[in-house]
């Protein structure tokens, strides 16, 4: 069985790759290989990482919705429908996302 990737889009710039591990609730965990334009984004996730790790809902939620402004895409490897509206945590080699 192959794997289930995708790739994570921002324009025609590779962010990373996400390649699927499982699933938790709602999120599907996934290994995290930084494409050529991650360090312009990473900023942003260590953000939202942080202010759940401090507990500041605010800031996280303010993360997130410029996670979302950066209007990145899921494009699944293989072919499929691009997907436009998730959220996504990556912290090092891990990424999760949901839709």
């Amino acid at each position: 069985m192959a794997e289930k990737t995708w790739q994570l889009r921002q324009e025609d710039r590779l962010v990373g790759t996400l390649t699927f591990e499982g699933t938790d609730m709602f999120w599907s965990d996934c290994r995290f290989e930084p494409g050529s334009g991650w360090e312009d984004l990473r900023l942003l996730f260590s953000a939202l990482h942080d202010a759940w790790e401090r507990g500041d809902e605010e800031a996280a939620l303010a993360a997130d919705e410029a996670i979302h402004a950066a209007g990145l895409l899921l494009v699944p490897e293989g072919g499929g429908d691009s997907i436009a509206d998730f959220l996504i945590r990556i912290d090092g080699d891990t990424a999760r996302f949901r839709c």
